[in-house]
């Protein structure tokens, strides 16, 4: 006891020496950026900015320091500030033309302010750290402001500072950030060609009614800024293989406009051809024409103008069907769409694990023999080029010529199994668990022990089979992409 009231007197002896400090500079400026914080609004503000600079990074890096600054505000508030009682600082210390508007009324400990200042910097660093770096010494200003504006004891900041940070870092190992994997990988190879200003040359396969309308939009932009393009329009009676191969016959680069299923059957002829493919993002999703670099129509428009071009990785199922994204056995598919049902009213980590207990619990096991070493699994995912981040909720690639493939796979009967999987999602530390394997490799290979099981790849629902294999075909494709 003699020790706390020791660090009260010191912490009260501080605030008086900060609050009594005659400095114009604290003056012109705490009680400006203290108002600032309120409500997050500056963390906010510079979460808007991150997004509108359109580089993935930065978006990562906003959404991840507006999620983590959302659960530190709310643990904050609702949880910290009610386990001890302790009073504001009295105002009349402060400097009348320092002191902020309004006089808050709730408990002084934690600060607030400072729990967001620290959540949102340390998580915007964990996707980017020379931001986050910079928007530490934001936050730590934000904190200085609580104390020369009389609004917070420097013992309430720290402890603030202290709950942001920690709740960073938690959300760090239960949703780790994406890196870049260290690897040596060559630099891209590129695919000579020359710039088509009007688009001469191409031809894009395009359905209207793809991506709820989308497809329209693409072919609007097309027309007006690569008038020499010919397009040909998709309906639903058309076969789209034979449309797609007659189109890439007549072109010298064939462009096609949908989702991800149609993307890969143009990607297949492409390859046959031997022509360069140019991807319209118009499905509802676009895996693949995001992580080429091309997530909206003026990308690829610039790409081909530019005459960018270079090549990418296929992944190979028997030598027969083209996956460019992933494939996969079991409830994967069933597992994606309940977490993103439920990602709508709770986060991501949560909804993860929530989708794979579901999963676990109602979906049938398929047996696999890998190597000779038989595994139940219900959640099979295989990747063409590695994926981030690490564990069983991959988003995006930040290479497609590694020239692996990218394997994760839950296992199933084991004691209490479904329990072990969900704690070890909820904790960070799947990626550490027996149940869960991951490798990259260049060829996989199972065998399904139960007879042929459905293959799902793309988005589509594939054919059945007892046996599979699946292989890289090195920077097989030719893509237009931004340089």
């Amino acid at each position: 006891m003699q020790f706390t009231r020791g660090l009260g007197t010191l912490d009260a002896e501080l605030f008086e020496t900060i609050a009594r400090s005659p400095s114009p500079a604290l003056d012109a400026t705490m009680p400006a950026l203290s108002r600032a914080a309120d409500h997050s609004k500056l963390w906010l503000a510079i979460a808007a900015g991150l997004v509108l600079t359109g580089r993935p990074t930065a978006r990562r890096a906003a959404i991840r320091g507006v999620s983590t600054l959302a659960v530190s505000s709310l643990v904050t508030n609702q949880a910290a500030k009610r386990l001890r009682r302790r009073d504001r600082p009295v105002p009349r210390m402060v400097p009348l033309q320092r002191r902020g508007l309004r006089q808050p009324t709730s408990n002084s400990l934690p600060s607030g302010h400072s729990a967001s200042a620290a959540a949102f910097a340390l998580g915007v660093g964990i996707e980017h750290p020379p931001t986050g770096l910079a928007l530490g010494g934001l936050a730590g200003l934000v904190g200085l402001s609580r104390v020369a504006t009389g609004a917070h004891y420097p013992g309430d900041v720290i402890a603030g500072l202290g709950i942001g940070a920690a709740i960073a870092v938690v959300g760090a190992r239960v949703v780790p950030p994406i890196t870049r994997p260290h690897l040596s990988i060559p630099s891209p190879t590129p695919y000579p060609s020359a710039p088509r200003p009007t688009g001469a040359g191409v031809t894009v396969v395009a359905n209207p009614a793809s991506g709820s309308g989308t497809g329209r939009r693409v072919l609007d932009e097309v027309r007006s800024a690569l008038s020499d393009a010919v397009i040909v329009e998709l309906d639903e009676n058309d076969d789209v293989e034979a449309t797609l191969r007659a189109a890439a016959r007549d072109a010298e680069i064939l462009a096609v406009a949908g989702g991800d299923g149609t993307v890969a059957t143009a990607a297949h002829i492409a390859m046959d051809l031997d022509r360069p493919l140019a991807v319209f993002p118009a499905g509802t999703y676009n895996h693949f024409a995001r992580d080429i670099g091309c997530a909206a129509a003026s990308d690829t428009i610039e790409a081909i103008r530019a005459g960018t071009a270079h090549h990418v990785d296929v992944a190979l199922l028997d030598d027969e069907h083209v996956v460019l994204n992933t494939a996969s056995i079991g409830a994967y598919p069933h597992f994606v769409r309940v977490r993103d049902r439920l990602t709508r009213r709770l986060t991501r980590p949560v909804a993860t694990a929530v989708a794979l207990a579901h999963t676990l619990r109602h979906d049938a096991p398929v047996r696999i023999d890998v190597n000779g070493r038989q595994m139940e699994t219900s959640l099979f995912l295989l990747g063409n080029s590695m994926y981030q981040p690490s564990g069983f909720a991959p988003t995006r690639r930040l290479r497609l010529d590694d020239g692996l493939l990218d394997i994760r796979i839950l296992e199933r009967g084991r004691h209490f199994g479904t329990t072990r999987i969900v704690l070890s999602v909820l904790t960070g530390r799947l990626a550490r668990s027996p149940l869960y394997h991951e490798l990259q490799v260049p060829e996989f290979s199972f065998r399904a022990v139960d007879g042929p099981t459905v293959i799902a790849h793309d988005g589509e629902v594939g054919d059945a089979h007892e046996r599979a294999r699946f292989r890289v075909a090195y920077r097989a494709l030719a893509v237009f992409a931004p340089a």
